[in-house]
């Protein structure tokens, strides 16, 4: 950090287990890549090439390698399994992977249908070579799981090898553990967090009041994904309580209450 302020949370280093931020990557050039690690890198753990993107996105494995010089795991979006999947091809998938050189994969099923006993194979398949994100929950709003099998299928995906387990929110953050309007299903983030632990999980969060809500509940450590590249730094200053959304989440009681008090009578004096 340039200077030093107190009562700043503590952020583990990289490469960590929790607190990890997932940028979704939706066709950028070399340029804005490296503009992008020049300015995020180091506040950037993981990058996801979204949906299909990785397919037509040129100069694909020159930006493979930006990313991993840079300390970031990049991976390809869960779609794009879905698509190999889809078609059969489950085996060329794997290939594509190896070709790339990429220790990172996204096993999800949100825009098909996977048994779940042949998806959790799938897992355990691939992480005997690389770690695994698997995801739970429908892109599809009309689609409602029951917070008991979120849990179930949640446990399921970590038993069977996934290092997180990613919870759908999707680009807009609007399915998923989201209701259509964009706020958090507290019942159903609550009873997950019950039986899952949080540090085993990231929340897909793209909107800002979203990842406001995860750190207010979570702290500063929770893992958050599809954030804007825009939005990496300003997603650290939430964290760090150094925006107004967090300012008091992280100052001691008898800072936060002091000031609170100041602006209360501050208020009091414009009334007058």
């Amino acid at each position: 950090m340039n200077f030093t302020i107190p009562f700043i949370p503590q952020r583990t280093e990289k490469p960590r287990n929790k607190g990890v931020t997932m940028m979704m990557d939706k066709g950028l050039g070399l340029k804005e890549t490296e503009h992008f690690i020049e300015a995020s890198g180091a506040l950037t753990d993981i990058v996801k090439f979204g949906f299909g993107t990785s397919f037509v996105t040129p100069n694909f494995a020159e930006k493979i390698k930006l990313y991993k010089e840079a300390g970031i795991r990049p991976y390809l979006g869960g779609t794009l399994f879905e698509a190999f999947y889809a078609r059969g091809m489950f085996e060329d998938y794997l290939r594509v992977l190896d070709k790339y050189d990429l220790d990172l994969a996204e096993v999800s099923d949100g825009s098909i249908i996977i048994p779940h006993k042949e998806k959790c194979k799938l897992i355990k398949r691939i992480a005997k070579d690389r770690r695994v994100m698997s995801e739970v929950g429908s892109k599809d709003s009309g689609i409602i799981i029951s917070p008991a099998k979120w849990v179930r299928l949640m446990k399921a995906e970590l038993d069977a090898g996934s290092w997180k387990v990613i919870a759908e929110g999707r680009e807009a953050g609007n399915v998923g553990v989201f209701r259509p309007n964009g706020t958090a299903h507290t019942l159903l983030i609550n009873r997950i967090i019950a039986k899952i632990n949080p540090d085993d999980i990231l929340w897909e969060a793209p909107q800002k009041n979203q990842q406001v809500w995860f750190i207010k509940l979570f702290g500063a450590e929770v893992n958050l994904g599809n954030i804007a590249p825009n939005d990496i730094i300003p997603l650290e200053c939430l964290r760090l309580g150094l925006r107004g959304d967090t300012f008091f989440e992280f100052l001691p009681n008898d800072y936060s209450d002091r000031l609170k008090q100041v602006n209360d009578e501050s208020d009091i004096d414009a009334e007058e």
